[in-house]
């Protein structure tokens, strides 16, 4: 059984020691060659593949030296140059973060997150990468940046309650994002919009947010999820009373906006809306005339609920989206046509791009246990 090194054993070799182990793999170097190595490099392992080319023979006979190689660049980097950004340890941080919040550490989650993304910036800056998609192709993390700088934003809300200064944060974050990927997803720059002007309100700057939303559907008075946004921030509020007719005002708008998009979402608000407020009635008419014209569209009417249930003393939200249409047999010829009415009414959930999944990461299969407890053991 082959003896796999780990980052832990070479934590615990001295810088010589450590220098004494690539040498012993055939690599005549000292601090001052690794550093030469090192400079204008953004990972540990990008230093590490030229060097294995280097290896004797010898060395090539077991796959372990290649492990060592990199672990200890790694930790040398860490020991010599800690100012320097590494792709490596931009991954330590954000696993760190997920640590932080399975131990229920909202807050410093949050900080070690606001540093990791730090880091994503200067990346960004020394590279020219101007898309996540970019980043992501180009530097190999467990976490994706396209799923964790979504995570980051919750996790600045979720902390902002308690501390301000971290939906100010949250806002600089948004803002940085939409600013150096301008031509992301469409419904990641809308939903970084929302953050933005829903952390301002939450800051007590109702100004500022109402302006914000007025601007961006002045400029796109389609963005039915905009709609939904700046009625929420006056119908699911936190710390004041709600404004049900303000709310019912700007769904109204929405609701009536010519080719809105996700028309149905902006009545089942408003659906919901009403039963709060006790107009049972209002809310039973517009949920069959949002039903009828959804179907006399289209022919496919997509309805999405939102509940929560209790499980094992958790709370458990379920989305889910259904789609109806016409007579008594599947219509394989609309696929995509259906397919294409489910994802747009849950404009909500974010997309996610397959991602390489940490060992003690939860197992994407949905059994709750860790990756390396699960699928992930048949690969040890």
């Amino acid at each position: 059984m082959i003896d796999w090194p780990t980052r832990s054993d070479a934590a615990k070799l001295s810088d010589e020691q450590l220098l004494e182990k690539l040498q012993g793999f055939g690599l005549e170097v000292d601090r001052a060659e690794l550093e030469r190595l090192c400079e204008g490099a953004l990972s540990a392992e990008e230093v590490a593949r030229p060097l294995l080319d280097r290896c004797g023979a010898g060395a090539r006979e077991g796959r372990p030296h290649e492990d060592w190689i990199w672990l200890c660049l790694l930790e040398l980097w860490r020991r010599w140059w800690p100012e320097r950004v590494c792709v490596e340890f931009l991954g330590d941080k954000i696993q760190a973060g997920y640590d932080a919040l399975e131990r229920q550490e909202a807050a410093s989650a949050a900080a070690i997150w606001l540093d990791a993304w730090s880091d994503v910036v200067r990346l960004c800056d020394l590279t020219g990468v101007d898309s996540i998609r970019e980043f992501d192709d180009r530097f190999s993390m467990y976490q994706s940046l396209f799923n964790w700088s979504q995570d980051l934003e919750d996790a600045l809300w979720n902390a902002g309650r308690e501390d301000p200064e971290l939906l100010r944060a949250r806002i600089a974050v948004c803002e940085e994002a939409l600013r150096r990927f301008p031509d992301e997803d469409e419904l990641m720059v809308e939903n970084r919009r929302r953050a933005v002007a829903e952390s301002y309100f939450e800051l007590g700057e109702t100004d500022k947010a109402e302006a914000l939303f007025e601007q961006w559907l002045a400029a796109d008075p389609r963005w039915g999820w905009g709609w939904i946004g700046w009625a929420d921030l006056h119908f699911f509020t936190n710390n004041r009373p709600k404004d049900y007719s303000r709310a019912e005002g700007l769904l109204r708008r929405g609701y009536s906006t010519p080719g809105v998009r996700t028309r149905e979402d902006i009545a089942d608000r408003l659906v919901l809306l009403y039963r709060e407020t006790g107009h049972d009635e209002e809310a039973e008419a517009l949920a069959a005339e949002a039903k009828r014209i959804s179907r006399s569209n289209s022919g496919v009417s997509v309805r999405r609920t939102i509940h929560r249930e209790d499980t094992d003393g958790r709370a458990v939200v379920r989305d889910t989206a259904t789609a109806t249409f016409e007579g008594d047999r599947f219509p394989l010829d609309r696929m995509t046509e259906i397919v294409e009415a489910l994802d747009a009414a849950r404009p909500s959930i974010r997309p996610r791009r397959a991602t390489k999944v940490g060992r003690n990461a939860p197992c994407p299969c949905g059994s709750g246990r860790k990756y390396k407890k699960c699928c992930g053991s048949s690969s040890d």
